[in-house]
């Protein structure tokens, strides 16, 4: 069997300039090379040029190329013009592809409505058009990636591949859990480290690397309901469309009025609630009873509140009034809220970065929103490990087995801190195993929260399979901090996109603490805002004992009529312990032990990350 022959096409006046500007083009080289691994790629970077770019697909057609991508030119621009010069030389349509296409990258954005791909066939060679940027291609390439195969054995008229291929795609709807060989290798347990291989990062130093890392992860903005909104970053500053309040409008209920007559008897014209309006002006001499929020009449610049007026004449009925006194002459714009007066129009309502709140979804429902535009959150997946865990649904605990609370009370957690995630379930401790559960993850998210496995024992394999299995950085492996020494946050290249794996230990309070330390604040940097939880200055109500690194104590503050509010640990804060975390609403930051310093005394004043709500 030939091997597949595939172009890249990057289509583009800035980088047919540059041609180290294209980012496109070297990604689809990526993608296409792990997807076809004795593949012959050929690259080229041509201008947004109608019969340039018509040339080059005829010349890649006439050396039975099986497969063209293009990247760039798909827009609205004037110079975009790729749809058009791949319509000319194609011979048949395929436009199922365009369409998974777009009905794909709309769920991630409304700018798709704008991408004008096209997707067909001239001779054998199938063709595909992609917009230009980096993440468009990797996510247009992952929609077209299991159709690639058998479309080009179906244009090859490859009889043999063709039905092997539609066997595999069955088999991978049937069962999309396929087995991943591991390279680690068990078998010489007395040979493995003694001691971890693994630097101590300080946890100022393990911050840093996190801060660094994750500043790479690629931005992206999505379009969201308001209602649905809360918490996201808002990515562009949004502006009113028209004036709050659009009418000069009462800000009590009484009588609307020309200041201008000044105190005495006036005439009740009419009355005006809110949502009504009086088409005719206020003459001299008469007034308008009006509710709270109701607009004033043409004519009328002050109101008069009811307790500053007294009835002169009504009805015989009484439900009408005729006349009323104003008893204390009203000043121009008395308790009237003028046009604009809450929000011109034209001013920033919410700026670039902001977090949406019910304050903020309150001010664009009442401006008109219904959409706002927000940065995309990494997508997050829990991974468990261990031999001994089992589903905490199954009422028969297992001899020698414990329930797995991990992913539930890290899927929470993350969920109390504004992010979504997907429970990957339990990988037994073998390689092969736990390989196919991060691979499962990979596809699933941007960011993998594993539990269990990082310590020193002979089945603690998360390392050595991130490493031999996926050729993953290991940024770092330990932290100097108590609970959680043997954390580790590493990335790696998957199917043509960055993931970031944080593999805590599997003890209960370690992964607590560490998804808030290091987890959270990963996610924060990936949208842009501030990464630390606030601090603030606590006093201890009991003394601690503390340890030769530095601890993070579950607390729970008392407000007093002291200058700052006590600490109380819950309890015994060993790391296996969970009822120590349970209703926590600081981390107290303990320093390390020292020759000078073996216990903090009580009402030692010290710092507190916030973590929870604060409760009297």
């Amino acid at each position: 069997m030939t091997a597949t022959a595939i172009s890249i096409i990057t289509i583009s006046d800035t980088c047919s300039k540059d041609a180290s500007s294209d980012t496109s083009g070297p990604t689809l080289v990526q993608l296409t090379r792990e997807m076809f691994p004795q593949s012959l790629i050929r690259t080229t970077v041509i201008p947004d040029e109608r019969e340039v770019i018509e040339a080059m697909i005829k010349e890649y057609c006439g050396m039975d190329v099986d497969l063209i991508i293009t990247t760039g030119g798909t827009g609205l621009s004037s110079r975009d013009v790729t749809p058009e010069a791949t319509k000319a030389v194609i011979e048949r349509e395929v436009p199922a592809i365009t369409v998974a296409l777009t009905t794909e990258s709309l769920k991630k954005t409304p700018m798709a409505m704008l991408s004008r791909s096209v997707a067909g066939i001239r001779d054998k060679t199938l063709i595909i058009n992609f917009p230009g940027s980096k993440k468009a291609v990797i996510e247009c390439f992952e929609i077209v990636r299991p159709i690639l195969n058998h479309a080009i054995a179906i244009i090859k008229n490859e009889i043999t591949k063709v039905k092997s291929v539609h066997n595999s795609m069955q088999l991978d709807h049937v069962c999309s859990h396929k087995k991943f060989s591991s390279n680690v290798d068990l078998s010489k347990v007395a040979l493995r480290p003694r001691e971890s291989p693994y630097p101590m990062l300080q946890m100022a130093e393990a911050f840093k690397v996190i801060d660094s890392v994750m500043k790479e992860w690629e931005k992206s903005l999505e379009q969201v309901k308001i209602e649905d909104s809360m918490g996201c970053i808002v990515g562009e500053p949004l502006f009113a469309k028209e004036p709050m309040p659009p009418f000069p409008a009462s800000i009590k209920d009484g009588y609307a009025c020309l200041s201008s007559d000044g105190a005495g008897v006036r005439r009740v014209r009419t009355v005006v609630r809110a949502g009504e309006t009086s088409e005719a002006p206020l003459e001299p001499g008469e007034c308008v009873r009006i509710n709270t929020g109701a607009p004033l009449p043409p004519g009328a610049d002050c109101v008069v509140q009811v307790e500053d007026t007294k009835l002169i004449s009504a009805s015989p009925d009484n439900k009408t009034e005729l006349e009323v006194e104003i008893i204390k002459a009203p000043k121009a714009q008395q308790d009237v809220r003028p046009i604009g007066f809450d929000v011109a129009l034209g001013a920033e309502l919410v700026g670039e970065g902001a977090v949406v709140d019910a304050a903020v979804i309150g001010i664009l429902a009442g401006a008109g929103y219904q959409h706002v535009r927000v940065r995309t959150k990494p997508t997050v997946a829990i991974l468990s490990t261990g031999n001994e865990l089992q589903d905490p649904s199954e009422a028969t605990l297992k001899p020698a087995h414990i329930r797995d609370s991990n992913q539930m009370m890290l899927k929470a957690l993350l969920k109390e801190n504004g992010y979504p995630s997907v429970c990957m379930g339990v990988a037994r401790d073998e390689a092969s195993e736990l390989a196919t559960s991060l691979s499962d993850a990979f596809k699933r998210a941007d960011v993998v929260v594993c539990t269990g496995g990082v310590s020193m024992g002979e089945k603690d394999l998360l390392k050595p399979v991130l490493l031999q299995d996926f050729g993953a950085t290991l940024h770092f492996g330990r932290v100097c901090m108590k609970p959680g020494k043997p954390s580790t946050f590493a990335s790696c290249q998957f199917q043509g996109r960055t993931k970031y794996i944080f593999a805590l230990p599997g003890n209960p309070v370690s992964a607590y603490v560490c998804c808030l330390l290091f987890v959270i604040r990963a996610l924060r940097i990936c949208e842009g805002r501030r990464s630390d939880f606030p601090r603030m200055r606590v006093r201890l109500n009991n003394s601690f004992p503390l340890d030769p690194r530095p601890e993070y104590v579950r607390a729970v503050l008392r407000f007093t009529e002291d200058d700052l509010p006590h600490a109380e640990v819950l309890g015994n804060q060993c790391s296996s312990r969970l009822l120590s975390a349970c209703g926590a609403s600081v981390l107290l930051e303990l320093p390390p032990a020292s020759d000078n310093l073996d216990c903090l005394p009580a009402g030692h004043v010290l710092p507190a990350i916030i973590t929870g709500r604060l409760e009297h």
